[in-house]
């Protein structure tokens, strides 16, 4: 392999490295004429040391980093804009393939920092109340463009210092499930100890129940699922969620049921509250008949209104009698925080559209 060419000056013409596994960076090394150890040299400056520069990989030879330029990006992007709530939470808006962006949040709240991160540009589900799906679908984003997303967001950074995210959770843009294969690469890059060796109780990921992936993604993974639920009623819920009907919502639950999450992992059901609509005692009782005994936590969300949605946010005496009345048959529930409104950076307010400032101001 040649080694003295001049690097190539424009990254789209090169492959990033983030977002590889191991094998497939032992595939890099290989190419290169490089001994197999490099490859998780290469993984330890990636996703620990997380440096942007082959010049920074002090422990690879000059003409192997020369030849890494040549043919590889490092593939890291800072977002494009940024914006800050005034409950402290941060939207940024990074740039991907195409000229597509897409939108992650960053949320401190005391001892924990969490980043909400899209796994797409747009989204495929069509969920009547989201403005993400509202959108429409603009791509699938690759392993790198995701985990990207999570090594360069300024404030897990620069608040807390490099590396202090202490959760992600893929409810950003996007149905992480429909994107499975650069989804599993991204949680075996995040939970190797050749990689960023996170512990999969950090990680959770949101559906709206998509089968077979989500029984995949139980079987080969242990994040923590959270699944989309919003209302017990089947034709009241394919009516707001298409996905229904493809993925009946009883046929989800069939398949939780066969899994364990009494120990470490954990399973909430997500439950946007809409007034007049779901949020009455008969949906609740409704929705504990749907549990049926399975553990797991059910999140209580406030409605965000989004241009051309005919829904209004219940009141918060409903939201606790809901609750109350959920507690007092045995589950779980809790009302969720509602963080980043006045950014558009609150739950289903996601639309890539880039409502916030320049990055850096």
């Amino acid at each position: 392999m040649p080694t003295n060419s001049k690097p190539a000056t424009d990254d789209r013409s090169r492959t990033p490295l983030i977002g590889m596994t191991l094998s497939e960076l032992e595939g890099v090394v290989s190419n290169g004429g490089m001994p197999k150890f490099v490859a998780r040299q290469l993984a330890q400056w990636l996703y620990e040391k997380r440096v942007t520069k082959f010049s920074e990989m002090a422990n690879i030879s000059k003409k192997n980093q020369a030849w890494l330029e040549e043919h590889y990006t490092v593939g890291r992007r800072k977002p494009v804009a940024r914006a800050k709530s005034s409950d402290g939470t941060e939207k940024y808006l990074f740039p991907t393939e195409g000229g597509r962006k897409v939108e992650s949040v960053y949320i401190p709240d005391r001892e924990r920092a969490t980043l909400c991160v899209s796994s797409q540009a747009g989204c495929r589900m069509n969920c009547y109340f989201c403005a993400t799906g509202r959108n429409g679908f603009h791509g699938q984003l690759s392993a790198a463009e995701i985990l990207n997303q999570i090594l360069s967001a300024p404030g897990g950074q620069e608040e807390r210092g490099e590396g202090g995210l202490t959760n992600v959770v893929f409810f950003g843009m996007g149905e992480p499930l429909d994107n499975m294969k650069e989804l599993l690469k991204v949680l075996e890059i995040m939970t190797a100890p050749w990689g960023m060796a996170w512990s999969p109780k950090r990680i959770t990921v949101s559906t709206v129940g998509k089968l077979p992936e989500l029984k995949e993604l139980l079987d080969r993974t242990q994040v923590h699922v959270a699944l989309s639920v919003h209302t017990p009623d089947p034709a009241e819920r394919e009516s707001m969620m298409p996905a229904q009907k493809a993925f009946p919502l009883v046929n989800v639950m069939n398949v939780l049921k066969g899994y364990d999450f009494t120990h470490q992992r954990r399973l909430s059901l997500e439950y946007i509250m809409w007034r007049g609509v779901n949020d009455d005692i008969a949906h609740a009782d409704m929705l504990v008949r749907l549990i049926g005994g399975l553990k797991c936590r059910v999140n209580l969300i406030r409605f965000h209104a989004i241009p051309g949605v005919q829904l209004q946010p219940c009141s918060e005496e409903r939201m606790l009698m809901f609750r109350n009345h959920l507690n007092s048959r045995g589950v779980t529930a809790t009302i969720r925080a509602s963080r980043g409104e006045d950014i558009m950076a609150a739950c289903g307010m996601l639309a890539g559209r880039g409502e916030t400032k320049p990055a850096g101001k």
